[in-house]
């Protein structure tokens, strides 16, 4: 009897080992994925607005090694980032935006309509030759989250 009493106490040790560590790997967090998202700009009154949401996610998840981030624009909204007629702030800001990886996409078929090409705009753009909401729908198919503040 006594051996039974080794051998069951063995074997309750043995699992409750095992459940212990099964209870920790159940606790541990998985792995972090870098969140995607893409933000859709097409008007002219909310350039200033998408901008500063774009710079508050940049720093809210500590920069760009912590989230791909891709700003789409066309419609009215492209006729901020002219370079003849872009204000300092968002110069600068796009700026910051295209060193950061941040793809800064502009629907072909607007700048076909405003009569310009990638040079008028400001640097870092490159144009959704199929259209803005083509490239929109484009990133949601490869798992980015829609943004239209």
């Amino acid at each position: 009897m006594h051996r039974r009493s080794i051998l069951w106490a063995a074997a309750s040790a043995f699992g409750a080992a095992f459940a212990a560590s099964r209870a920790g790997a159940a606790t541990e967090a998985p792995p972090t994925k870098k969140l995607k998202v893409v933000y859709h700009l097409n008007d002219l009154d909310k350039v200033s607005f998408v901008v500063g949401n774009i710079q508050n996610h940049l720093n809210g998840v500590g920069g760009p090694d912590n989230v791909t981030i891709a700003l789409v624009v066309h419609g009215q909204a492209l006729r901020a980032f002219h370079a003849s007629a872009a204000n300092p702030d968002l110069t600068r800001h796009i700026g910051q935006f295209a060193k950061a990886g941040i793809e800064l996409a502009v629907c072909g078929k607007t700048m076909k309509s405003q009569k310009v090409g990638l040079a008028d705009l400001l640097p870092g753009f490159i144009s959704a030759d199929q259209g803005g909401v083509v490239r929109i729908a484009e990133l949601q198919s490869q798992g980015y989250l829609y943004l239209r503040p």
